[in-house]
């Protein structure tokens, strides 16, 4: 039950960058650091059904990944390390698409540099506290995300 609680106060407390504020021309830059780098806007987590993938997707990854998947998202650009392009996920290993590695990548199992920093949560748990009593509901969600993104693929 603790990690239970847990898990829901992460999820209330962990956002998502939806869109990007506009950056130098609206004076929204860090004057004290001199940094140009334009800010992102942060919203909460929205509940997505777990039976689409899809809507997971634009919910959950579109903001960095790009609702093409190819990395150029509106909040990209103010991300320390850019977004990996989804739809060459399979030509980048052998033609094959790697789904054990995405699965992995979601449920934050995995060493993927850019998931599990401040700017891109890790996505197991929160899918994991998203109400729900069932571990049969999360792998749902990662499972239908993971084929979601495989679909993406380039041929």
């Amino acid at each position: 039950m603790p990690r239970r609680l847990i898990c829901i106060a992460a999820a209330i407390l962990i956002t998502i960058p939806v869109a990007l504020l506009a950056g130098g021309s609206s004076g929204q830059e860090s004057a004290a650091s001199g940094d140009s780098k334009p800010q992102v806007k942060k919203t909460p987590v929205p509940y997505t059904p777990p039976s689409s993938g899809k809507k997971m997707y634009v919910a959950y990854c579109a903001s960095c990944h790009g609702k093409d998947g190819k990395g150029q998202g509106p909040a990209a650009s103010a991300l320390k390390l850019a977004p990996a392009d989804l739809t060459q996920l399979a030509a980048r290993n052998g033609g094959k698409f790697p789904e054990n590695y995405v699965i992995q990548t979601i449920k934050g199992d995995s060493a993927a540099s850019g998931h599990g920093s401040k700017e891109m949560p890790v996505w197991g748990p929160i899918f994991e506290a998203m109400g729900t009593t069932s571990d049969g509901v999360t792998q749902l969600r990662v499972r239908n995300l993971t084929k979601y993104i495989a679909s993406l693929q380039q041929k």
